[in-house]
């Protein structure tokens, strides 16, 4: 059964806003919206369904992403780093998890499993399945949010990046890899700061 969201979590569908300015729909696809407080609700409730989640294995849920950082343009998926502890391999959570609402996605990115979850057929979550190791809360995507958080100002600036992005971008890889050069910028003033080694955002 797909989970539907509960009373007061209202999820903010394209065709909600297709009337008002929060909305920019690109001919490629991409989607950038403004910033809603409600991604925080949201978030809240699939963090609360995921923790009880027997055989999950949940140690601490992260949001990560543009939709956790107030005022923050963004795709309107939230993204969520979940520290489990066994860490298991993708099949084990494909059997786990509905597989009417989640999907795997072979992304390629090592040390990871990311599931892509549907809500009332609606693409609304990546979750991110990780070891709950000692570089869980030093990941780039979480010094990233963590520096745009206490940096206001960057978050207008990184606004502008992703909407020149994705007017250029023919695709959501071409769309990631326009954004690099902020993103990198950024997660190297985050790391300087906390006196760790600089290192690449991008996983070949």
């Amino acid at each position: 059964m797909m989970v539907k969201p509960g009373s007061g979590h209202r999820l903010i569908r394209p065709a909600e806003a297709e009337n008002t300015k929060e909305v920019n729909k690109l001919k490629n696809g991409i989607e950038i919206v403004d910033y809603l407080p409600e991604w925080a609700e949201v978030f809240a409730l699939e963090k609360e369904r995921l923790s009880g989640l027997t055989g999950l294995g949940a140690e601490v849920i992260e949001h990560v992403g543009s939709t956790a950082i107030p005022g923050q343009q963004a795709k309107p998926v939230i993204d969520m780093f979940v520290g489990v502890n066994p860490f298991r391999p993708a099949a084990y959570y494909e059997a786990l998890l509905d597989p009417a609402s989640y999907t795997y996605v072979h992304a390629g990115m090592r040390g990871r499993h990311l599931f892509a979850k549907s809500t009332e057929g609606i693409w609304t979550h990546n979750v991110h399945l990780m070891p709950n190791d000692e570089q869980f809360h030093t990941r780039n995507e979480i010094l990233l949010r963590d520096y745009l958080r206490s940096h206001p100002e960057l978050v207008e600036q990184y606004g502008a990046v992703k909407m020149q992005a994705a007017r250029g971008a023919e695709s959501m890889n071409a769309y990631t890899r326009a954004k690099t050069a902020f993103i990198q910028s950024v997660v190297d003033a985050a790391r300087k700061e906390r006196g760790l080694p600089l290192e690449d955002v991008w996983e070949e």
